[in-house]
């Protein structure tokens, strides 16, 4: 008999071999996986807290600093790796002496910067500055690829079936349903035609014009109710001339009422300042823009939108850099500015006569009432019709503001009897004499 030798042997020996093959395999592919900031840690980053540092750097830093790009200052992410931590406390605490006292370091950074001196923080904590160098000390976090298959926002593939596939598919199933119709009459004629059975013919009726133009009560009825429609529609046209209500007007720089006066809940009274003290409210000049904008030269992440993108609102940003003539690189003005020709969107008659001040200041009245939620506008639009009949509705169902009003005190005390009211509308208050808006 012929030996074939020990299967069993032979089996624990392959099946072991194959145990350290995969295991030594794993080990080497969670190596590989492993990140290199992960073994390689700062050494300031241990004993910090970054979450911490988080907040002091929001709070204390962000001002002038960003963590990947240059500002007023430098860009802090990874600053640990460039000075070591003694340098770094007394930067912080008083940058000024540090200078003074010739460190080649700190007036490398000093002259670097523009020489814009550095604001001294004797009270952060040597504690609290090895978190915020902790947490400047964090990897950038890299956008996540997008998973195939699912839609990306902004993008045209939304992924599964189009709507013009459904629609084409739709109108190939009617198409062929015509066909078959047709089809069937054809094979229906033809059957009668073998049977020997005739089809019969259709009678020959009077046209239904034919019919009505006899009938003299249905013409007059239609032609005075096609008379009274066109001159409805005719007087509505009329009326909506010189109307711009919803009027929306691209402008050279996109500016968002819903990210600014929306999601950062910036009051409308800062960029339209004269609103409070003039007739008009005004345009703000690129200068207010710049009080933010200066140390603001992108947006983030989750200010996107399907229809906008990061890119898209940081295009605009650097328009408004262009017009202004700033530099965010050197964080300095060029002196070469440009100007906007911003589209203007509400305009009242020559003969109309509006006060901002009057509305807004002495009788208190919201923004939104005359120009809706802007809040929500990522475009900004005229919400109101700012017709006659507008404005005198509003009189009428407005009551006036006395409280720090003493000028109408007397004549609203007087008005008040007379009419029997506790509170008088800015129509009891004169609001509807010609002379009011009217030169």
């Amino acid at each position: 008999m012929k030996k074939v030798g020990n299967h069993n042997s032979n089996s624990r020996k392959l099946f072991l071999s194959l145990a350290l093959m995969l295991t030594f395999s794993l080990t080497s592919f969670a190596q590989d996986a492993t990140p290199a900031a992960a073994t390689e840690a700062p050494v300031a980053a241990q004993g910090g807290d970054p979450v911490k540092g988080k907040e002091l750097f929001n709070s204390n830093c962000a001002a002038c600093h960003k963590l990947d790009a240059k500002s007023t200052g430098p860009a802090l992410r990874g600053i640990a790796q460039k000075h070591d931590m003694a340098w770094i406390y007394k930067w912080v605490h008083n940058s000024a002496d540090l200078i003074k006292s010739g460190d080649a370091a700190a007036v490398k950074v000093f002259e670097e910067n523009n020489k814009v001196p550095m604001t001294a923080f004797p009270a952060l904590s040597e504690g609290d500055i090895d978190s915020i160098i902790a947490y400047t000390s964090e990897v950038k976090a890299e956008a996540p690829a997008p998973v195939p298959g699912t839609a990306v926002a902004g993008s045209s593939d939304q992924g599964g079936i189009s709507n013009s596939v459904i629609l084409g598919a739709l109108a190939l199933v009617m198409a062929m349903l015509v066909v078959m119709l047709f089809l069937v009459n054809n094979v229906l004629r033809k059957v009668a035609k073998a049977n020997g059975i005739e089809v019969a013919s259709k009678t020959p009726t009077t046209p239904i014009w034919k019919a009505f133009a006899k009938n003299q009560f249905l013409v007059l009825v239609t032609s005075i109710f096609l008379l009274l429609a066109s001159a409805y529609f005719v007087y509505g046209f009329l009326m909506q001339v010189g109307v711009d209500q919803n009027y929306e007007p691209i402008q050279p720089i996109h500016y968002s009422h819903k990210i600014h006066a929306g999601d950062n809940e910036i009051n409308c009274k800062y960029c339209h300042s004269a609103a409070r003290v003039s007739k008009n409210a005004g345009i703000p000049s690129l200068n207010v823009c710049m009080n933010c904008h200066k140390n603001i030269a992108e947006v983030a992440e989750s200010t996107a939108t399907p229809e906008y993108s990061k890119a898209f609102y940081d295009e605009q940003i650097q328009k408004l850099y262009t017009a202004v003539g700033w530099d965010k690189s050197t964080q300095s003005y060029t002196g070469k500015s440009q100007p906007v020709k911003w589209v203007r969107i509400h305009n009242l008659p020559d003969f109309v006569y509006f006060n901002h001040s009057q509305h807004v200041t002495v009788a208190g009245i919201e923004c939104q009432t005359c120009h809706g939620p802007v809040e929500t506008y990522e475009i900004q639009k005229q919400f109101a019709p700012l017709t006659m009949g507008w404005c005198i509705n509003c009189h009428r169902k407005t009551d006036v503001k006395m409280e720090g009003n003493e000028y109408y005190t007397k004549i609203h005390e007087e008005l008040s009897k007379k009419y029997g009211v506790d509170k008088l509308t800015a129509a009891q208050m004169g609001g509807l004499e010609c002379g009011k808006c009217h030169y």
